[in-house]
């Protein structure tokens, strides 16, 4: 996997600035995220180290279902961020079958359709937000407030990774 995002066509072969610079801020963190199972195994990357329920191979999956279910809503809205159905619970951990492989193949699947996304959707197109308690009512967000949400999750979530890798084994992805 690449850290830089693919370029892609907006006429002249190239994003615009403002596009390059989002993409390559998501890409920054993604693989801040990747680097941290970095040589894992899989019991590794479902092991919970700390007080939290969450693992690391368990972070890989619900990163990825995130910038899925977003990218789903930048194209068409809550409809289509909510065609299928979410396992909250089980978005946070390796279930039966699941490899790290596998959860990070998916994730550079979603994030290669995401960069591809970004070079041709209209930043400021809105859509109403889901209706859901942490949301305020009536609020709408633009795409590129959904790519600022995406870039916010997906650092958050490569911190709490970088914590339990370190707790695991020692490994850090900074430092």
């Amino acid at each position: 996997m690449t850290d830089q995002p693919a370029a892609a066509a907006n006429g002249a072969g190239e994003l615009s600035r403002e596009r390059a610079d989002l993409l390559e801020t998501l890409a920054k963190h993604r693989g801040f995220l990747r680097f941290t199972v970095r040589g894992l195994t899989d019991e590794q990357a479902e092991q919970r180290t700390t007080a939290s329920e969450l693992c690391l191979g368990g972070l890989i999956k619900h990163v990825c279902g995130v910038e899925a279910r977003w990218m789903l809503f930048a194209v068409g809205g809550a409809t289509a961020m909510r065609r299928d159905p979410v396992d909250w619970e089980g978005q946070f951990r390796m279930l039966e079958g699941e490899t790290l492989a596998g959860l990070l193949d998916a994730y550079e699947q979603v994030a290669a359709d995401t960069d591809r996304l970004v070079a041709t959707l209209d930043l400021d197109a809105a859509h109403p937000l889901p209706e859901a308690p942490w949301f305020e009512p009536g609020a709408t967000w633009s795409v590129r407030r959904v790519l600022l949400h995406v870039i916010a999750e997906t650092s958050q979530h490569a911190g709490h990774a970088d914590i339990i890798r370190e707790s695991l084994d020692g490994a850090k992805t900074m430092g």
